[in-house]
């Protein structure tokens, strides 16, 4: 059922010719059955891509094994520029509390002053502030370094 296609030629006045096709199909709203060479076509293109839909844990599994170090040291970077990003639009947005700014400068005074008086007014309080850091040190690094 091929369509019935009329052309017509034209010419112009600057000697160029102006083709109109017209195509005129005999059942319209019929549509055009595959051949069978293009659905074997179609066929081995979908064979090919399922073939490597399935193949594709272990690639991204060999991908992962060989650049392991490197992908964790980029998702840590990102990772601590957005959590960096974040904090800074969250105390942004309590800075914009009108009331609340006030009052943690003002609740930061009073424990800076209160760290003053408890630990580095008298020499003793000063000693217990290193034994108390040193105690602290040793046990995020673990043995004393010597």
């Amino acid at each position: 059922m091929e369509p019935e296609v009329k052309q017509e030629t034209t010419s112009s006045e600057f000697g160029a010719e102006k083709v109109t096709v017209k195509i005129e199909p005999e059942d319209p709203g019929v549509l055009e059955t595959l051949t069978d060479e293009a659905n074997a076509q179609w066929r081995q293109i979908g064979d090919k891509v399922s073939a490597f839909l399935a193949d594709l844990p272990e690639y991204l599994g060999d991908f992962f094994g060989e650049y392991k170090r490197p992908i964790v040291t980029i998702g840590l970077i990102l990772g601590a520029i957005i959590a960096v990003k974040l904090l800074l639009a969250i105390l942004d947005a309590i800075n914009d509390i009108p009331l609340l700014s006030s009052f943690f400068e003002l609740v930061g005074m009073g424990y800076s002053a209160w760290f003053v008086y408890r630990y580095l007014l008298k020499a003793s309080t000063r000693k217990e502030l290193g034994e108390d850091f040193n105690a602290l040190k040793e046990q995020i690094l673990g043995n004393k370094l010597s």
